[in-house]
């Protein structure tokens, strides 16, 4: 279908009167910039309708009503005075309506009208059109909790212009879904779909820059509308969204967050519990959860949030727990949504150059001194026994150990100092170190029960590895043979 106009700026005219004598109002800096950069994004100049004569109590022209049939997309520019407008008001609905009938709302899962939110309103005062739209937030929270508007008069120019770009971008997309090139065509499909939770307010910036690449790079992302504040109804869409995706991501910093109405929970808290709760139910979901490298909290309840997090063997089970930089985040994120090609492991011998077998010698940091007994008797067996890496990079400490998972051919965990969660997070690993890109089967793993004695150790059993008990006398070479000789069967039916 052909339109005479790609968008319409629909806004309350008292936004656009500028703070500043001689400068352009808001709006019109927001139609400038929107020309120019969804024009360089498409490589055409789009057509805009603002009619900046109408005033807000004029009478609902009938050249509007005609106008509307032909303008593909509504760009609506929240704040205080447009809920209260009734000529914003039946712009919006008169919109919404035509749209219905003219091929719907929505093309594909882009809806035609976007919200734009200047100055925050309360949802309850939304039109309904709008209410269950995510929408653009073109403002921030300060400290105090005081919204702040982007732009360049607040000094907030850069977040005004990144904003700006989403906005810019998604109005393209749009556009490009209804041209007439494209009316014939199957949308393409996600690369794949995840949720990407909602966070608490000081953390927005970088969920919305990992949204944003996410996007551009053809993945969908949920939620599509804005969560619902009622507790039964959050759990109900977070619990339908979760069911289309294959990853979460929750981002989790230093405030609690929002508390919808009928929990104890936050809302942060709530969409990472009911991702656990998914996986735990066999659905094949598995989450990420990031803090903020050297995080520092205040609030008691957070405090609690994020111990549990660490410790819960519930979340660690499905979920992995990230304190690295939000570019190794991002990285992260896309190995997990496109891992490395299935490698079949083949039951191959070492190359012919490699004399020494690599051992990986995993421990806990705090087993670096205990561990020398053993890491001394493997180099003298004549395996070329490697420890993890410590380091405060931790982005470095990660890759080198999963350099280790992928390249060793014995691995023996050593289960001093650290707890039973840490084994079992590293056992988790070592599963998935096929995913890695692993091209040989390990030839042994052991588990190497150290100094000291608790009763989760004296209790621990597991199929999963080979299990050597140290003595209360302490280290024992003999106590290696059988891991020594199930290396060398193992090595043998392989050559």
């Amino acid at each position: 279908m052909a339109f005479e106009h790609d968008f319409l700026i629909s806004y309350a005219h008292i936004d656009n009167e500028a703070l500043i004598a001689g400068d352009q109002g808001w709006i019109s800096e927001l139609h400038r910039l929107l020309e120019i950069r969804v024009g360089q994004v498409r490589g055409e100049k789009p057509k805009i309708w603002r009619d900046p004569k109408l005033q807000g109590n004029d009478i609902f022209a009938d050249t509007i009503l005609d106008r509307l049939p032909r303008i593909a997309a509504l760009v609506s520019v929240v704040s205080p005075r447009y809920v209260q407008s009734e000529w914003c008001n039946r712009e919006l609905k008169e919109f919404y309506r035509i749209a219905e009938q003219s091929g719907g709302a929505r093309i594909g899962d882009k809806a035609r009208i976007f919200k734009v939110v200047k100055t925050p309103v309360s949802r309850e005062r939304l039109p309904e059109e709008v209410q269950p739209m995510i929408g653009y937030d073109f403002f921030v929270y300060d400290e105090a909790g005081r919204p702040r508007e982007l732009s360049r008069d607040y000094g907030t120019e850069r977040a005004f212009l990144t904003k700006l770009d989403d906005l810019a971008f998604d109005i393209a997309q749009l556009l490009d879904l209804m041209s007439d090139d494209a009316v014939s065509a199957a949308p393409a499909a996600p690369k794949g779909t995840l949720f990407l939770a909602e966070t608490s307010f000081e953390l927005r910036e970088e969920r919305e820059a990992i949204k944003r690449d996410l996007v551009r790079n053809g993945y969908e992302v949920l939620p599509d509308r804005a969560l619902p504040l009622v507790a039964p109804d959050l759990d109900a869409m977070v619990r339908e969204q979760l069911a289309r995706c294959q990853v979460s991501i929750h981002l989790v910093g230093r405030n609690y967050g929002l508390v919808p109405d009928g929990s104890i929970d936050s809302m942060v808290a709530r969409q990472q519990q009911l991702a656990s709760e998914a996986a735990a139910r066999g659905t094949g979901l598995s989450s990420i959860i990031w803090l903020p490298p050297g995080l520092e909290i205040e609030d008691e309840r957070q405090k609690t949030f994020v111990h549990s997090l660490q410790t819960n063997p519930q979340v660690h089970a499905t979920a992995e727990l990230l304190a690295v930089p939000i570019e190794e985040l991002k990285a992260f994120i896309y190995r997990k949504l496109n891992p490395p090609a299935a490698v079949i492991v083949k039951a191959a011998a070492a190359p012919a150059d490699q004399e020494h077998l690599r051992l990986y010698l995993l421990c806990d940091q705090q087993d670096v001194t205990a561990v020398q007994p053993l890491e001394d008797h493997l180099f003298s067996e004549g395996f070329e026994v490697v420890l993890p890496f410590f380091d405060d990079d931790e982005t470095q400490a990660r890759l080198e150990h999963e350099e280790n998972l992928r390249s060793a051919d014995v691995i023996v965990l050593y289960y001093g100092a650290g707890d039973e969660l840490w084994l079992r997070r590293k056992l988790r690993e070592l599963q998935k170190s096929a995913a890695l890109g692993r091209e040989r089967p390990l030839l042994a793993r052991a588990i190497y029960v150290g100094a000291p004695v608790t009763p989760q150790k004296e209790r621990f059993r597991t199929h999963e590895a080979m299990l050597i008990l140290e003595p209360a006398g302490g280290f024992d070479p003999s106590l290696l043979a059988p891991l020594l000789g199930a290396v060398l069967i193992a090595r043998e039916s392989s050559s």
